[in-house]
């Protein structure tokens, strides 16, 4: 059976260091054997989630279909003022579009979850904050996790992490996803 492991992070700001974090995570998930589709930047952005508006955009039932049939998530966002960005709690507030289903909301989906920011506190309180939405919406953070300062963490001309050990960590996020993906379909 195929896994399907869903990225959303990112910010506005192409090639920024939250997107490529994303990929790296991505990248441990698909050499773990993973199909892998990317939904960050600008893909992200979509009118502010309303539970009243019955009509989505093309770009949220996108989103919303997406999460619908994947079997992991990884989730990444940069710490605006110590939180998870607008851009990307915006996305994960339209996962309440999946509140009916089978499966509602992330429930028995692992996530990995991955907070940047120019500074250790910021990182880490992304990383709580995303790791609190991803139990409120009933997925199942990854016992790894990862608060990367971005000043401190550098990626290549080609999108590699030059820290071996941070590298490591990325990669390894993306691979319990789908160790977790894995068992869950036993």
């Amino acid at each position: 059976m195929s896994i399907r492991v869903v990225g959303i992070g990112g910010s506005i700001r192409s090639d920024s260091q939250s997107e490529r974090t994303l990929s790296a995570v991505l990248a441990g998930a698909r050499q773990a054997g993973a199909e892998t589709t990317t939904l960050a930047g600008t893909d992200l952005v979509l009118p502010f989630y309303d539970p009243s508006v019955a009509e989505r955009t093309d770009g949220a039932r996108r989103l919303v279909d997406v999460l619908r049939n994947a079997d992991g998530v990884i989730l990444v966002s940069p710490g605006y003022h110590g939180t998870v960005s607008g851009l990307v709690k915006n996305a994960l507030d339209y996962v309440e579009d999946l509140r009916g289903d089978a499966r509602p909301y992330l429930d028995g989906r692992a996530v990995g979850c991955v907070g940047t920011a120019q500074g250790w506190q910021a990182a880490v309180s992304t990383l709580t904050a995303l790791r609190s939405i991803v139990h409120a919406l009933r997925g199942w953070p990854t016992p790894l996790g990862a608060a990367l300062h971005a000043g401190e963490v550098r990626f290549d001309e080609h999108g590699a992490c030059t820290d071996a050990k941070t590298a490591g960590t990325l990669h390894a996020i993306g691979e319990q996803v789908v160790d977790f993906a894995r068992r869950r379909h036993g």
